[in-house]
């Protein structure tokens, strides 16, 4: 069967390679195009384009680059015709997913939605759009099953958090080799920071998070160069000699870690999953904060948090994070209580995401329900 991908980012494209594996598997004959990055082109998926295009944080941002938007919008409706797919399959991506699964439906193709956008964060009206345009939803988190099913009737299937595999099938790589690649010497333990995959993220984030260095002499800080961005650009950060840089190796540094800080978003599920104790960072601009603030009705912007239900991490969003603040709260999770009471959340954590092989059961489901 011929299947049509679309993912927008870093994460979907890691998801995204995982389910082309899947589906190869379950269908020798699979022919696969699709828009994502390395991985999923790695994976054997033919690339439309490349999530470097589309990569816009932040309303703002989304405004400014309208043009380009429509443009992609227009390129996918007509290679999507072109290719004419058994079965369009979105991963997260919502803003510009939807808009493609609308027209998609009109044209009487058959849509799937693996990672479910965010409509139990913000503009939760989006589900009667997904009730008229996707014919089948899988969902990753454990709460989202009974979001969609009790509350909006919508029946879905969960299939757990891909992370759980990418984390548990990921090339084992040792501390001491880690270090001896990456050159760092003198064996400090190493504090990760994962400042995102765009640029003004990236840019916002790495200026506090460098803040505290010169607090924490007896650690080393390596920055996490995200896939999406040259390296390059990381030139600037990268002046203090107790200040490290790895390229496309986030998941040897967090196997490494002692500690980290960390951009919201699914870097911090990822952090938890490698048992590394976290500090969450937030931060945007002015404006699309603003509007965030009055759209997104979550109590926690984590995914830790949100699948827990408390605060097992420390969130330091827009104002609160401050190099002091941040201070305090590296300082309370390098060692002692803290540290170990997010260890111990970890391990529940882990056990509430559903157990492996996500990939495998919703390349499953999309194979026999085509």
């Amino acid at each position: 069967m011929k299947y049509y991908i679309i993912a927008g980012e870093a994460s979907g494209d890691l998801h995204g390679s995982n389910l082309i594996k899947a589906l190869k598997k379950k269908d020798a004959e699979a022919d696969i195009r699709c828009w994502g990055g390395d991985l999923m082109q790695a994976a054997g998926g033919t690339l439309a384009k490349h999530y470097k295009e589309l990569a816009f944080m932040g309303f703002l941002e989304v405004i400014m680059n309208l043009g380009t938007i429509f443009a992609n919008i227009k390129y996918c409706k007509n290679d999507i015709s072109n290719f004419d797919p058994d079965v369009i399959i979105f991963i997260d991506y919502s803003g510009f997913n939807l808009r493609i699964a609308e027209w998609a439906k009109q044209q009487h193709y058959r849509t799937n939605y693996y990672i479910s956008p965010q409509i139990w964060a913000s503009r939760e009206s989006r589900i009667h759009k997904i009730k008229k345009n996707i014919d089948a939803m899988y969902v990753i988190l454990p709460f989202e099953k009974a979001f969609y099913e009790e509350k909006h009737g919508y029946p879905v299937h969960f299939v757990g958090h891909p992370l759980i595999d990418a984390v548990e099938n990921r090339k084992v790589i040792d501390e001491q080799t880690f270090r001896k690649e990456n050159n760092l010497i003198g064996g400090k333990p190493i504090i990760a920071l994962l400042p995102g995959s765009r640029k003004q993220e990236v840019k916002k984030m790495l200026d506090t998070m460098l803040s505290v260095t010169k607090d924490f002499p007896d650690y080393h800080f390596i920055i996490a160069g995200a896939p999406s961005l040259d390296n390059d650009f990381y030139a600037p950060f990268l002046t203090n000699p107790n200040v490290g840089f790895v390229a496309n190796k986030t998941y040897d540094l967090l196997s490494v870690a002692h500690t980290a800080l960390v951009t919201s978003g699914t870097a911090t599920l990822e952090t938890a999953l490698f048992k590394v104790p976290q500090v969450v960072c937030y931060k945007a601009n002015w404006v699309s904060y603003q509007i965030a603030k009055r759209i997104i009705t979550l109590e926690y912007i984590s995914l830790v948090n949100l699948i827990m239900e408390q605060e097992i991490v420390k969130e330091l969003i827009q104002d609160d994070l401050t190099t002091k603040n941040l201070k305090h709260e590296l300082a309370k999770i390098l060692k002692g209580q803290a540290r170990e009471e997010q260890l111990r959340a970890y391990d529940q954590l882990e056990m509430k995401l559903g157990g492996k092989g996500a990939s495998a059961k919703a390349a499953d489901l999309i194979v026999e329900n085509v």
